[in-house]
């Protein structure tokens, strides 16, 4: 290995994605002094790279926030003064912390990939060779991320749209005084970049996997697999050469003997394993419980689901919309424990079932109705007597007595075991299910999410965020099918996923599914992928609209893949940290400045 001694600038710090005169003196993980460096080189080389696994724990955080709070998985309880709010609402502003946090800590592992390649790019040795790849990865990966959250969707001019800089490497002190930086990318600039990352990567890691905690020749292939499928236009107006990719690497990695789909109960068991221990686990970003000394767990992604081991804020919860696509095939009757989990994705919602003085439930009729105020949507829970002869639902006065009585009937358009009924409302007429009342905040059922919960079976929030799994591949793989015009391929690959957590009767039939491929295959994407912040992005990047027309404080207003809110806007820090001379371009801030060819 070449002598590693002046690359000590890989120990840099970057604010803001460039590097400035006041970033010298800060220095991430496992800094080393100039004397050790010459007598410890082998030494720094792992510490490096430890470090640079080490800022992707950070970056993890906001990850998952820009992409899933985004979406339509999950509501809050009500408005919050937290930086994380305007992701959820859509009110776009460059003076975020969670959206800089994103940002910087990309460019750290960026930066510090780029440092580790030069360093020893010309070396001989295959192990050095081997981990040189992991650093590709994690640049390709990172520049993809980037660009799918700050860059328009790809079927939309990508060679006009811009991307993100493309900066690889730490300038040298000497140059920095000096440094004229360059302006973004444009988006296929940037997901070329990405692309030719991931395959040098794929090309030079050749030690055999071992688990998901380390980038793989494997977790390269299931990357490209989904940057391909962002590349490959929308079902109206597929990019066959770009489907294809997807479904060439998702190939790769569903015919590897490396993974394998788990079972129906494993499955259901997914949020509590390690990712090593793990088979469907490509790469995940391995989160220790060291991590999260003292009351730091309620600050883990988990915290804000739910409240697991006395930690956890529990304030936003699963959707109405993401509930009714769990119980879409039958309900899901959290009442009987996992006796009456019909999806296996129902296992990671958990409703916080209220009980009286008594220790008992209340059964209640909970529907959902406009808000008082017109402007969004609220649930109702009213108690329910299940007379021989009639049904009946009540409000309470304020001594918790029978007070307005409302007459309810069997709903026909499920099987009268699910247990749905009807009932005339304030002059309206909606559907219920007749539960057990459940714990409000603020007036919201407390649907906790723990799918981001209790890794290694502790009861904590302690996750590793997902990156990529099997399970991704062969949704990849179903989405790239239809765009090819193989809806046969496709249908197996959503029927695979689909019967491990229902059963084999959920299974489409050929002309059902031949009718509503791309709805069916974006359904089982939403269903599989969710709380793993890909929900916004999935989309968008097909033309798609936002649609969250359910209780939450949220704006009910639909937000199309078109808008210009569909792109965050760049940090004001790192536009203000560029030099004189050098321009970092902000996002468009109004639909007219949007380019769509």
């Amino acid at each position: 290995m070449k002598n590693i001694t002046s690359t000590i600038l890989l120990s840099l710090s970057i604010t803001g994605g460039v590097f400035t005169s006041c970033d010298i003196d800060r220095f991430p993980n496992n800094y080393m002094s100039t004397d050790q460096v010459a007598d410890n080189q082998e030494v720094l080389f792992d510490n490096m790279l430890n470090g640079m696994y080490a800022q992707l724990k950070t970056w993890s955080d906001p990850m998952h926030r820009l992409g899933e709070y985004a979406g339509d998985n999950m509501m809050i309880r009500g408005a919050s003064t937290d930086a994380f709010y305007e992701f959820i609402t859509y009110s776009r502003t460059p003076d975020n912390y969670r959206l800089q946090s994103f940002w910087d800590y990309g460019y750290k592992a960026i930066a510090q990939a780029s440092n580790i390649i030069d360093m020893a790019k010309d070396t001989d040795d295959p192990e050095i060779k081997s981990k040189l790849g992991e650093c590709f990865y994690v640049r390709g990966m990172m520049y993809f991320y980037l660009c799918r959250a700050f860059g328009r969707p790809y079927y939309q001019a990508p060679d006009k749209n811009l991307g993100v800089p493309i900066v690889n490497g730490t300038p040298s002190e000497e140059e920095i005084s000096n440094l004229s930086l360059p302006d973004r990318s444009t988006v296929k600039e940037t997901y070329q970049q990405a692309i030719n990352d991931l395959r040098t990567a794929e090309k030079m890691i050749t030690t055999p996997f071992k688990n998901a905690n380390t980038a793989s020749k494997e977790a390269a292939q299931a990357m490209l697999s989904r940057v391909y499928l962002y590349m490959s236009g929308t079902y109206q107006n597929p990019i066959k050469e770009y489907a294809d990719s997807a479904r060439y690497y998702a190939d790769l990695i569903i015919n590897s003997p490396q993974f394998h789909l788990v079972s129906r109960e494993d499955y259901m068991k997914s949020a509590r394993t390690a990712p090593e221990n793990y088979p469907e686990a490509i790469f995940v970003i391995k989160r220790l419980a060291a991590d999260f000394p003292g009351d730091d767990y309620y600050y883990g992604i988990g915290g804000m689901y739910s409240n697991i081991g006395g930690m956890g804020w529990g304030e936003m919860y699963a959707s109405a919309k993401y509930i009714d696509l769990l119980n879409e095939t039958k309900r899901n009757d959290w009442r009987k424990g996992d006796d009456g989990i019909v999806d296996a994705r129902a296992k990671f919602i958990e409703p916080q079932y209220s009980v009286d003085d008594n220790g008992n439930y209340t059964e209640v009729l909970r529907f959902i109705t406009p808000n008082a105020a017109g402007t969004g949507y609220t649930y109702v829970q009213l108690r329910v007597d299940k007379d021989k002869d009639k049904m009946e639902c009540w409000t309470v006065d304020e001594n918790n007595k029978p007070k307005d009585k409302y007459p309810i009937s069997l709903y026909t358009g499920r099987a009268p075991e699910e247990e749905y009924y009807t009932i005339n409302y304030n002059g309206a007429t909606y559907t219920g299910v007749i539960d057990y009342e459940m714990s409000l905040n603020n007036g919201y059922p407390m649907f906790y999410i723990t799918k981001c919960s209790r890794e290694d079976n502790l009861e904590s929030q302690l996750h590793s965020p997902i990156i990529s799994r099997l399970d991704e591949m062969y949704l990849n793989r179903a989405e790239a099918y239809v765009k090819l015009g193989n809806l046969e391929g496709a249908r197996d690959d959503v029927n695979k996923i689909r019967t491990r957590a229902i059963n084999d009767k959920a299974a489409y039939d050929e002309s059902t599914f031949s009718a509503n491929a791309a709805e069916l295959v974006d359904k089982e994407r939403q269903l599989e992928l969710a709380y793993q912040a890909e929900r916004s992005y999935d989309v968008f990047r097909n033309g798609g609209t936002l649609e969250r027309k359910y209780p939450g404080p949220h704006p009910i207003d639909n937000v199309p893949a078109t808008d210009y809110r569909v792109t965050y806007y760049i940090p004001q820090t790192a536009i203000n940290s560029y030099p004189n001379g050098s321009t970092l371009t902000q996002n468009p801030t109004s639909d007219e400045g949007v380019i769509l060819h």
